[in-house]
């Protein structure tokens, strides 16, 4: 299994209410309502950090998921995102990334 990094695009905005985060594309304006489980992996894709380490870190503590099942959807929800350019997606770190200047909390 090869390691995935992922970043937010800076091509979006985003807001977390009530556990929730809303992302909109700016590009194409796809919008998405990310649940609790992917708002954890939203919030840490900062670029850096494998996806895997999101997951076992933040996702399968708080949310009593095991690592495997865990792993497989939140690549799902990757694919899912990236195929909007929402989220960028590298074999290799992304250390550029950082939050979107639109992003508001």
């Amino acid at each position: 299994m090869s390691v995935i990094y992922i970043a937010r695009s800076s091509a979006i905005a985003s807001r977390v209410l009530a556990g929730e985060t809303m992302v909109m594309s700016v590009l194409d304006s796809t919008f998405f309502t990310l649940n609790e489980v992917a708002s954890a992996i939203w919030q840490a894709a900062d670029g850096v950090t494998p996806l895997e380490e999101i997951v076992t870190r933040n996702v399968c503590p708080k949310f009593d998921i095991p690592q495997q099942e865990a792993f497989i959807d939140a690549q799902g929800f990757v694919r899912e995102l990236s195929a909007h350019g929402i989220l960028h997606v590298s074999d290799r770190p992304i250390p550029e990334a950082v939050p979107a200047a639109s992003e508001a909390r």
